[in-house]
């Protein structure tokens, strides 16, 4: 299907891009603004600041709110000092301090020394958990680039795929007149997310743009307005465009459920075989509107199959 291995290598996000995004204050330790984040987990330690390490989970951003920095303030100075010794451990992107508040004398002295970043957030710490979290989600998750065309039918996504010069843009380019909305063409960027879901987009170099042999490209948006285009869409379905093979054997009642594999994702897969005379726009379009009707509980092929199974049922009686 044109898939380009997902990402595999592990991937990582750098704290000063984390510090960028998030407008965050830098307290100490700036010299480690390029260590990596490798993890979408955030960690709360509280029990290591009350001392127990023993499963303390190391490449996750360590976060202080109020609860673990008042609970420091009843330490003495030695036990503070130990314990955010082993809390800047060499393998933490960073700490964070929520809500504004102030950093104990020995964190600062430590990550200093430890070139771990310190850094700090005037919001909230649940809100600010789940901010990151949603953040590192997007970009630690693995990539695949697949050759074809995403677009959004019926708020359904399509992705459009088959063999080079089948036809793939210029059904775009008649789903996006039908108006439907254009996501990416020739290159779809996807990316898993934590709930398997898979997400395209296309690279920004050639967003919104279609490629039509014998015209070129022409820009989506500019022609037919922002309507017509979008930025991200989940793919829920897959079309594969292939030359009409006399010899093969097509579903012609629709209930062969295929399935193609993306990364680590099982996604529907519709063979549409092509031939002159077929208008594989309302096809596709048909296979849109047919996907959301399963999804609601309708299934025309097996109403079909249940009906005929009756009728050849009931002729039989009759016969007997």
């Amino acid at each position: 299907m044109g898939v380009r291995e997902a990402t595999r290598l592990p991937k990582k996000v750098k704290v000063s891009k984390l510090v960028q995004q998030f407008q965050l204050e830098i307290l100490a330790g700036e010299d480690g603004l390029k260590r990596g984040i490798t993890v979408d987990d955030l960690y709360r330690p509280g029990l290591e600041v009350a001392g127990y390490f023993n499963h303390h989970p190391i490449e996750r951003i360590q976060i202080l709110g109020k609860t673990e920095l008042d609970f420091l303030e009843t330490l003495s100075s030695e036990e503070r000092k130990e314990r955010m010794k082993k809390l800047c451990d060499d393998a933490t992107p960073c700490i964070l301090i929520t809500r504004g508040l102030d950093a104990p004398k020995e964190l600062l002295e430590q990550a200093n020394e430890s070139k771990l970043p310190l850094l700090r957030s005037q919001n909230g710490t649940t809100n600010l958990i789940s901010r990151i979290t949603n953040f590192l989600e997007n970009h630690l998750a693995p990539t695949a680039t697949i050759h074809g065309v995403l677009v959004d039918i019926y708020g359904i996504g399509m992705l459009i795929t088959g063999s080079s010069g089948i036809g793939k843009s210029e059904t775009a380019l008649e789903l996006v007149k039908r108006g439907h909305r254009l996501v990416a063409d020739d290159a779809v960027e996807i990316r898993q997310m934590s709930d398997g879901q898979l997400v395209g987009s296309a690279p920004e170099l050639i967003r919104h743009l279609l490629e039509i042999r014998g015209l070129g490209i022409i820009n989506v948006m500019t022609l037919f307005g922002a309507g017509a285009v979008r930025t991200a869409k989940r793919i829920s379905v897959v079309i594969k465009l292939e030359n009409w093979q006399q010899e093969k054997q097509y579903d012609r009642l629709g209930l062969d459920e295929e399935t193609t594999r993306i990364i680590d994702t099982d996604v529907p897969l519709v063979t549409v075989p092509v031939r002159p005379g077929r208008n594989l726009a309302v096809i596709i379009e048909v296979a849109a509107m047919n996907y959301r009707l399963k999804r609601m509980g309708y299934n025309a092929a097996l109403q079909f199959t249940n009906k005929l199974t009756e009728t050849i049922a009931e002729d039989m009686d009759d016969y007997e």
